[in-house]
């Protein structure tokens, strides 16, 4: 609802500019022709000046604005009150009285300044939150790394090339080409200043160790050194893309970031994204609780599921096919002896707490529960 009216208020606001555009136009159009017969003939002045004041004044600039601004006002004045209508301003009623632990919560908001190279606002707040001894390590280790990108950004490789080089055995180990893409961008960068002997010296020291399972990367850069002078003509010239610093600049920040133990992105802004998209439905699911008096505070698990994209989901989960029910600590899947999953809740009913078996509800097997095993996932 609110879109439709804030893509009205646009739409207005694109008319009237369009139509205020229009009409200084025409205004400046008769401003000029009155300059140039003032400086090309000796009619008097006065008269000239008269006739540009009667083309004005038929131009008519307020007369011709006030429609479209007068249709502008009222999109705008409707839609604030689409906004109250959609947008619930009291979100207390949609969160649980629990307590934080607010050391952690404090962290987490300093490294979240410290990753976007804000040190001086990370500074300041550990100061005011009194945690600038936990805060000191996590800030000495972003430091490094922002120092390594804003460097990339300058078209300086040799920080990341040390840090890659020295971390080289994890990154391998993690499955990372990061080493062998940053060699790519340095050799190119040689190759750009016209040195092919330099660039053709700097191969042969770097890609060595990567031509096993790179080669064919390795030949199409050494297919560039045909094309030394004019590289951003050749069939290698998307090498020069700065996409291709982008790309390499974001593998070391999620390398450097897994190194550390830490998530590639900022946990403060996954927690916000993901309540922005769950807040919505529980609001709603509140209302309705609150209709029925019933209490959600004390309840394990949300009767109505509340969807999140893709990226906001880091844990498997499995829910129950004959209760429905997502699984819990306390009702936790369970592989039976057929190799088909239930809750264990589902089978303690089924075998009636165990004192018998009973069938599968996807085979005919007969499952004895003493033999179903706890899965975790």
């Amino acid at each position: 609802m609110y879109l439709d009216a804030f893509d009205r208020v646009a739409k207005k606001q694109k008319l009237s500019c369009s139509k205020v555009q229009e009409v200084m136009d025409q205004i400046v159009q008769e401003i000029e022709k009155a300059i140039e017969m003032m400086q090309s003939t000796t009619l008097d002045h006065k008269s000239i000046l008269a006739e540009l004041k009667q083309k004005l004044h038929e131009i008519a600039p307020l007369a011709q604005l006030e429609g479209t601004q007068k249709e502008l006002n009222i999109a705008l004045s409707k839609y604030p009150k689409a906004l109250e209508k959609t947008l619930n301003p009291d979100i207390s009623k949609a969160y649980r009285n629990i307590e934080f632990d607010s050391h952690t919560v404090n962290q987490i908001i300093a490294s979240h300044f410290y990753r976007q190279g804000m040190f001086d606002v990370g500074d300041c707040f550990i100061t005011e939150a009194r945690e600038a001894e936990a805060a000191a390590a996590v800030r000495s280790l972003f430091q490094e790394m922002y120092q390594i990108l804003e460097a990339m950004k300058s078209r300086n490789l040799e920080p990341a090339l040390k840090w890659a080089a020295a971390n080289s055995d994890k990154l391998k180990e993690n499955g990372s080409d990061l080493l062998l893409g940053l060699h790519q961008l340095q050799f190119v960068k040689i190759l750009q200043k016209g040195s092919r002997d330099e660039a053709l010296k700097y191969a042969r020291t770097n890609f060595v160790p990567f031509a096993g399972n790179h080669m064919a990367e390795i030949q199409k850069l050494m297919g560039c050194l045909l094309y030394s002078d004019r590289l951003s003509e050749s069939p290698y010239a998307h090498l020069l893309s700065p996409t291709n610093w982008d790309i390499v600049a974001e593998e070391l920040t999620r390398q450097f970031c897994n190194l550390l133990g830490q998530s590639y992105q900022s946990p403060l802004s996954v927690t916000i994204a993901a309540g922005v998209q769950g807040l919505p439905p529980l609001l709603k699911f509140m209302t309705v609780m609150a209709g029925k008096k019933q209490e959600w505070q004390s309840m394990k698990q949300l009767p109505v599921p509340v969807e999140l994209d893709k990226e906001f989901q880091f844990h498997s989960i499995f829910v129950c096919p004959v209760s429905k029910e997502q699984s819990t600590e306390d009702n936790p899947p369970m592989l039976m002896s057929c190799g088909h999953v239930l809750c264990k809740q589902s089978i303690n009913k089924m075998s009636k707490n165990g004192s018998k078996t009973f069938k599968c509800p996807y085979c005919p097997s007969d499952v004895d529960a003493a033999r179903c095993r706890q899965l975790n996932f």
